[in-house]
């Protein structure tokens, strides 16, 4: 009975790990579209993972990031990058999809 038991604990187990990362791979091509075709960063930005090679935003591959940091300036803007919050050109979700995509990628 006790196998029983610790098998069904495994077994579940890994029914939600399997489950977070189909989720979390989802999010990552969300994001990925974000950042290419919604919000088109990759006009501005260069960041190789996403094939972007923009040269009027900073190289996002040789910054420091935070999800907040990125958030923050996605939502507010900066100088001549457009307030994607603010304008509501994207959703918070989108914001934070986008976010989360830019600095589990940036670097890679």
């Amino acid at each position: 009975m006790k196998i029983l038991r610790f098998l069904l604990i495994i077994l579940l187990y890994f029914t939600f790990n399997i489950q977070n990362i189909i989720a979390d791979e989802t999010k990552m091509l969300k994001g990925l579209e974000i950042f290419n075709e919604t919000a088109a960063c990759a006009g501005c930005h260069t960041m190789k993972a996403a094939g972007a090679e923009g040269n009027v935003g900073p190289n996002l591959d040789t910054v420091d990031l935070t999800v907040e940091s990125v958030i923050d300036m996605v939502t507010y803007g900066l100088g001549v990058m457009p307030a994607y919050g603010e304008d509501e050109i994207l959703t918070t979700e989108e914001i934070e999809i986008v976010s989360k995509y830019v600095v589990n990628s940036a670097g890679k």
